[in-house]
């Protein structure tokens, strides 16, 4: 059969995510259509192709949103995973495969695309981890709905931003020596998050009698070991030492990773646990429908380089961390009416600022990260060991952007939930708490040309260890709380006598006294 000619409409979900989120730009490119199906629709208003998509709410665990989304759709990605996930995970993929693949089918959806993991070859299915057999069945699931699916399955991705690359590089500039877990020793076939993307794009396009998985992977097959020693050289760092034991299992590897990198060890396990197995190419059919460019894929080396260089140019799009959600979509908000969800403590401060609030609001939103949160930084270090060591987030997922953030961007332990340019910026906590925290930042014009600085931090207490915690740090807040306003206020105050002298001179007129 011919392959499909024109523009299709896409389906994407996942779009919060860091695949999908990088996959929309590209299906734009090239011509096509988009509509997002996302649990939180608000997440996506600052991406800079928001205005150019559908975006539809719904979630692929509910069958009457997912119908919905189908409406008219040609083409329709599944990008969505429960890495990370807790409780039974598989069969939520499963239940959640199921409904996505009766509705394509009912919709006369013409294809899908499903991105999966490389299962290794000769391993049965039950040695598999449960991680690599939820994509393994997800993938399976699909190709039975009776609607002509393409199941890519990759390994190791490599990209800024993504978990594999940040895992890989705060291994290997933290530790230049490191006992590792004897893993490091397992081939890989690496891919280049660009060509992840092309041969996603591409398969859009696919012929309806291309009903298949494909395996795809970068043109190297090396070691983790190696891998680790490829990053020090590109990043021009001293050789790593790197000696491997054989007694860390898949659990300890993941708390191990997760003292050293920004990576949890909720999602460090399964991207462990995936590397026990060889994991490389079998086949590389794709390029017979998705022909390669000039010369060959993207190589280990080039992915690396390409993915540092964003770091480093603070130019990345999307992170691993994007795709986390930060409560139940039926969790309270700090702004709820006579607030019916129980207790709730604030701490409130405000300061005038001998500032303008455009100089007041760039502090706000360039707080976190390598900036800092503008008080008592140890007792911040403090709390960012003690959430690592419960198994939590952590300090050190930092920012996605140096200078602006948007709703849905991970910043160390908290998630942005609500950004009103150039007056609030609201933060959800995601480190381990007895309940739900925010963090409210506003920029207020004083009407005097100056601006006042106003900051709310909220605690909803779950039960009686709730209260027993607020309490218990509640002697601390004029400390952190309180230091936190003045130094803001101080830094816009700097800022604006910095940008006040580098102004230049207005030009003095003819005849003017001296």
């Amino acid at each position: 059969m011919n392959r499909p000619d024109g523009p299709a409409l896409c389906l994407v979900t996942g779009a919060t995510g860091y695949i999908g989120g990088r996959l929309v730009p590209e299906l734009l490119a090239a011509g096509h259509r988009v509509r997002c199906l996302a649990r939180s629709p608000g997440k996506l208003r600052d991406h800079p192709w928001a205005d150019r998509v559908d975006v539809v709410r719904g979630d692929v665990t509910d069958e009457e949103s997912v119908r919905a989304a189908m409406s008219g759709v040609d083409v329709a990605y599944y990008l969505v995973h429960a890495l990370g996930g807790e409780g039974d995970f598989e069969r939520t993929d499963r239940a959640a495969a199921r409904i996505f693949g009766r509705a394509a089918r009912d919709s006369d959806v013409r294809r899908l695309v499903y991105l999966g993991g490389l299962t290794p070859a000769g391993v049965p299915e039950h040695a598999l981890s449960p991680h690599l057999r939820s994509r393994a069945e997800v993938g399976r699931i699909l190709l039975d709905s009776g609607v002509p699916t393409a199941v890519l399955r990759a390994a190791v991705v490599l990209g800024s931003g993504s978990a594999s690359f940040e895992m890989l590089r705060y291994l290997t500039e933290r530790l230049p020596v490191m006992v590792t877990p004897s893993w490091v020793r397992t081939r890989i076939q690496p891919i280049a998050v660009r060509d992840v993307l092309r041969y996603l794009v591409g398969s859009a396009g696919l012929p309806a009698d291309v009903h298949r998985s494909f395996d795809i992977g970068g043109p190297d097959v090396l070691t983790y070991r190696d891998l680790m020693r490829r990053y020090a050289a590109v990043a021009g760092l001293p050789p790593r030492l790197i000696l491997p034991v054989p007694v860390l299992t898949p659990r300890l590897s993941s708390l191990w990773i997760g003292l050293v990198t920004p990576v949890p060890p909720g999602i460090a396990r399964p991207l462990a646990e995936s590397l026990r197995h060889e994991v490389v190419c079998r086949e590389h059919d794709i390029a017979a429908h998705v022909p390669d460019p000039p010369g060959h894929p993207i190589g280990c080396d080039q992915a690396l380089a390409l993915a540092l260089r964003r770091v480093r140019e603070a130019r990345v799009t999307t992170r691993w961390s994007s795709a986390s959600v930060p409560g139940a979509p039926s969790d309270p908000l700090p702004t709820d009416p006579d607030w019916a969800g129980g207790s709730l403590y604030t701490d409130r401060r405000a300061r005038p600022v001998d500032a303008s609030p455009d100089t007041l609001w760039r502090v706000i939103e360039g707080i976190g990260g390598e900036n800092g949160w503008y008080s008592f930084p140890l007792a911040w270090a403090v709390r960012g060991w003690l959430d690592r060591l419960a198994g939590g987030v952590g300090l050190r997922r930092g920012r996605r952007d140096a200078h602006r953030l948007r709703v849905g961007d991970s910043l160390d332990f908290w998630r942005v939930e609500e950004i009103e340019r150039g007056r609030l910026l609201r933060l959800r906590a995601e480190m381990r708490l007895p309940g739900l925290a925010w963090l409210e930042m506003y920029a207020e014009d004083d009407g005097e040309g100056r601006s006042r600085y106003r900051q709310r931090a909220v605690f909803h207490p779950h039960g009686l260890l709730g209260h027993a915690y607020w309490w218990a740090v509640s002697p601390f807040h004029a400390t952190v709380f309180g230091g936190m306003a003045r130094n803001i206020a101080r830094a816009a105050e700097d800022e604006e006598r910095a940008r006040r002298r580098s102004r230049p001179r207005a030009a003095r007129t003819p005849g003017a006294a001296p």
